[in-house]
């Protein structure tokens, strides 16, 4: 068997890897996600039972997104410092005085 020249030109596929506990953010189902990179040397992820994928550079400009809109919440740090409720005072442990050493 001689190899033609179209067989000698196509890349050889690239394997898809199943990434276990993985759940699929768009129809949430586990153990259904697989990993492989594309054509660009981008890795991609893609759920076999949705057909939902997300390269790698799309997750990264997603998770930044999400940063920026993050909640501010009592235990978000603001310019900082950690906001404290107004009736909650910081805990003190007796006995751990630095005069003692």
């Amino acid at each position: 068997m001689t190899d033609t020249p179209e067989t000698q030109t196509t890349a050889p596929k690239r394997p898809r890897r199943f990434i276990a506990g993985a759940v699929c953010p768009k129809c949430s189902e586990m153990d259904r996600t697989v990993m492989y990179t594309n054509d660009d040397g981008d890795e991609v992820r893609e759920c076999i039972s949705c057909g939902y994928s997300q390269t790698s550079k799309e997750q990264a400009q997603e998770e930044a997104n999400s940063l920026a809109t993050e909640l501010t919440t009592r235990v978000t740090p603001v310019d900082g410092k950690a906001l404290l409720d107004e009736d909650v005072k910081p805990l003190k442990i007796l006995g751990l005085d630095d005069s003692d050493s």
